[in-house]
């Protein structure tokens, strides 16, 4: 089984790209802390590339921008290539199944899109005061 969940910032904005068939893309890092802090007493964090396709990377390319928290679900992937000096790099990055911003709209990032598109409609009115509150008698409800 090829499993992993990360939670943790992204280290940069996201980059989108579209492939030549029209599928998007979305490459982003994620830095996640270590359990434990080191000898030091400083907990060091591990960066991660992260792959996301589709309506995954749209909603990566509008709504999260770095330094933004998120919980990241999917697999491990390996691959290697030939480098421009004739040496074989190996690369290991996170296919991303499904990505969620983490935490509240307070946070660095909040849920909104980077695009400046429109502004999200105003919050519901708030619920009426209980001093609003009418009793009824339980022998007048239909059920």
């Amino acid at each position: 089984m090829n499993k992993v969940i990360l939670i943790g910032n992204l280290a940069n904005d996201p980059e989108a790209r579209t492939t030549q068939s029209g599928i998007s893309q979305s490459t982003f890092r994620v830095a996640v802390q270590r359990r434990f802090a080191n000898a030091q007493g400083v907990r060091e964090a591990d960066f991660f590339t992260v792959i996301a396709w589709r309506q995954t990377a749209d909603f990566c390319n509008r709504y999260l921008s770095k330094g933004r928290k998120v919980a990241v679900e999917g697999s491990i992937q390996n691959r290697s290539y030939d480098a421009q000096d004739g040496s074989k790099r190996y690369v290991t990055e996170i296919i991303a199944d499904s990505v969620e911003a983490v935490g509240g709209r307070d946070e660095a990032g909040a849920a909104r899109p980077r695009d400046n598109g429109p502004t999200p409609p105003p919050a519901a009115p708030a619920a009426p005061a209980m001093n609003d509150f009418t009793e009824v008698d339980d022998d007048e409800l239909p059920f």
